[in-house]
């Protein structure tokens, strides 16, 4: 089968281009031709928070092949998008969308696909925005016109498609494991490199900072710890957020201490040590659908502490693989006292060794053929 993945993909960085590029090789490896159409421009300067959009710690890709056609607010390059996804001759193009700013360049270069040989599949990350904007719907609903089949990873994206589109053919499919990011290593060199005192346990918050993250509750939790275990907070990722907030709570709350911010985007190669040196991973959303980041736990079998919000609870098994809280500071700290105080962290990693292989790139990439070929 010849497959075309239209999303991010390498320079570009974050969680969806490393996403496609082990899509992308995953069906490869299961016999199919398989490229990736990208972007040139992703987002205008004006509109992206962050330093770069770019990856400058990594090598490209030799392995897979990635063109960047897709200026977002140039329909000239939208064009030459689909014509060049046309010349290709695809069995199969799936877009990748997970914001409704991409809606008017991505369906308008699914109108200009030659429809009558290629399937279009819309693969959705978010339909509904953790932060709204105007025209959201508008073109979120432009995008979907002409695509029939879509293939979310929670229930929250699934009801949320059916909403918009009562006849879709959805296909729910959990998201695979991230397990490119290297083997676990011991935890006292992964706390030598990040300089973390060893006998410190580790609460990790990782990934880049906005508001729908819940960053301030998980700050606003660390007073209402007891456990007697030394403990540090592990803040890991780029602020696109209004960084004077977060550190006039830590003044605040006099919480110096008990915090280590490392603030940056986080090269692949590094990743592996903060999630070897965490003891818990704590994603204390406000909103959600999935997140990516509980994948890379997996890998890692590093519990997590997750809110009862969007899909994040669909993965996370409360008392199993970490704890579903509500997203109230106090809360969270309840159930981090009594992850330190009950000593539960063998346990959750236990089980968490004994499901991760079910979130295997075959299991993901076999299911979502099987989709294709309906």
């Amino acid at each position: 089968m010849n497959i075309i993945i239209v999303g991010p993909a390498y320079p570009l960085r974050g969680g969806i281009a490393t996403f496609d590029e082990m899509l992308c090789r995953s069906f490869v490896k299961a016999g199919h031709n398989c490229s990736i159409v990208s972007y040139s421009l992703q987002y205008p300067s004006i509109l992206f928070p962050g330093k770069t959009q770019l990856d400058e710690q990594s090598i490209s890709p030799e392995d897979i092949k990635i063109e960047s056609l897709i200026n977002s607010v140039n329909p000239f390059s939208w064009y030459k998008a689909a014509r060049n996804i046309n010349d290709k001759k695809p069995d199969v193009v799936i877009f990748r969308y997970w914001i409704p700013f991409m809606g008017p360049a991505l369906g308008t270069i699914q109108r200009w696909l030659e429809k009558k040989s290629t399937k279009c599949i819309a693969f959705v990350d978010n339909l509904i925005p953790h932060e709204k904007r105007p025209g959201d719907r508008i073109f979120t609903k432009y995008f979907m016109k002409g695509i029939s089949k879509y293939l979310v990873m929670s229930d929250q994206v699934k009801n949320d498609v059916r909403s918009l589109n009562p006849a879709a053919n959805i296909k729910l499919l959990r998201h695979p494991i991230y397990d490119n990011y290297g083997l676990p290593v011991p935890v006292d060199d992964a706390k030598r490199k990040l300089s973390i005192d060893k006998d410190c346990k580790v609460i990790l918050f990782f990934g880049l900072i906005r508001k729908y993250k819940g960053l301030d509750l998980l700050l606003q939790a660390l007073p209402h710890i007891h456990t007697k275990q030394k403990f540090i907070l592990l803040i890991a990722g780029e602020c696109y957020d209004d960084k004077k907030y977060y550190t006039e709570i830590l003044t605040r709350l006099q919480l110096q201490n008990k915090v280590v911010w490392h603030d940056g985007f986080i090269p692949n190669e590094d990743i592996k040590y903060y999630f070897s040196a965490a003891n818990i991973l704590a994603l204390p959303y406000r909103t959600a659908t999935q997140s990516g980041v509980t994948q890379v736990a997996f890998h890692f079998t590093t519990p997590v502490l997750v809110t009862d919000v969007g899909g994040l609870g669909e993965i996370i098994h409360h008392n199993i693989f970490g704890y579903v809280s509500q997203p109230d500071p106090v809360a969270i700290a309840k159930w981090l006292d009594d992850y330190f105080e009950n000593n539960k962290e063998s346990g959750f990693r236990d089980e968490m060794a004994k499901e991760k292989y079910v979130y295997s790139w075959e299991n993901f990439t076999n299911a979502f053929i099987d989709f294709i070929n309906e």
